[in-house]
């Protein structure tokens, strides 16, 4: 598919999101799909090859949960190649985000797409969750662990007013017991991506 195709395709699915994104940023993010294209063949940073499905994979699938981010500090943990933070980042300049992912060669890639496309006040640390520092307004993750898991690790990233925004493909129900002390469910969204024919929802999180 060209990158005319792509741009429809990116384009239709933010009117059907309901989304209003800056002027330049559905070009800015089909440049970040294809340096993921181009890096995926020697890095295997994804197992999503055809550029189509990565638009609805991960371009879309991250911009759903556009209307609930917050705030003016964002972690994205488990990041990857960068979903959801670049995508959000792009979505949504002027916040400040940190991408942690503990993968090298992810990392490496998440720099380079900081560099190539000068995305302003985002960053990326190797590193385990459990060892990054600082509180942010928002967190996300997208199915990066159980919820317990997360919570556990990463909860004292969470700033005393900020919203966790847990990406899931099921309703997760038999993690919602595993919910450490000190934080609680705030709410629960099934997400509708455009062209993508499975489950997803967002669990909304914060302090108890």
């Amino acid at each position: 598919m060209n990158r005319a195709a792509l741009h429809d395709r990116l384009e239709h699915g933010v009117a059907a999101l309901g989304l209003a994104l800056p002027g330049d940023a559905v070009a800015r993010l089909l440049d970040y799909q294809a340096l993921l294209e181009r890096w995926n063949g020697a890095y295997n940073l994804t197992a999503v090859r055809d550029p189509a499905e990565m638009v609805t994979r991960h371009l879309l699938d991250s911009l759903s949960i556009l209307p609930y981010v917050r705030g003016a500090t964002l972690a994205d943990l488990g990041t990857g190649p960068g979903l959801p933070g670049i995508v959000l980042a792009i979505a949504a300049p002027g916040r400040q985000v940190l991408l942690v992912d503990s993968n090298g060669k992810k990392v490496r890639f998440l720099r380079e797409a900081i560099r190539a496309l000068k995305l302003e006040g985002v960053r990326a640390v190797q590193s385990r969750v459990e060892d990054v520092q600082g509180q942010f307004e928002c967190v996300t993750a997208r199915a990066f662990a159980s919820l317990a898991d997360m919570l556990g690790w990463g909860g004292h990233l969470l700033a005393p007013d900020g919203v966790w925004l847990a990406m899931k493909g099921k309703p997760a129900e038999d993690e919602l017991p595993g919910i450490p002390t000190g934080f609680e469910l705030r709410a629960r969204h099934a997400l509708h991506v455009p062209g993508l024919d499975a489950e997803r929802h967002l669990l909304v999180l914060g302090r108890a």
